[in-house]
């Protein structure tokens, strides 16, 4: 098993999508898109890119900007349909859209390694 530090960020993201609870506490969408926020601000801070290019990735993925960051770039994809607030999502709504947005995560990270 590989220690935290020597995990690729694939692989640390992989890690946070089989046991969110362990990373954020209670799993929701909005508490996990939180977790990414903060991820995202630390690597930054100390000079690494951090998420840096995700939510242009996520426009031209969706082929239609809004106002949204990239958390509602991620709504739109998962629930095209629409929702009412994300702090309160239907519970199958939640899973899909946590679903989406690690499978989102992973296609992002991996363009990114290649490039």
């Amino acid at each position: 098993m590989k220690h935290l530090q020597e995990l690729s960020e694939r692989e640390y993201f992989a890690s946070v999508r089989q046991r969110p609870g362990m990373f954020v506490g209670k799993t929701s969408f909005a508490v996990l898109a939180a977790f990414l926020t903060g991820y995202d601000q630390h690597a930054v801070r100390h000079g690494s890119p951090g998420l840096a290019g995700w939510r242009e990735w996520l426009v031209t993925r969706r082929g239609q900007d809004c106002n949204h960051a990239w958390a509602g770039q991620v709504l739109h994809i998962a629930l095209p349909n629409g929702w009412d607030n994300m702090w309160d999502l239907p519970p199958a709504d939640e899973r899909h859209t946590i679903d989406v947005m690690f499978q989102l995560l992973d296609a992002f990270l991996a363009e990114r390694e290649v490039a």
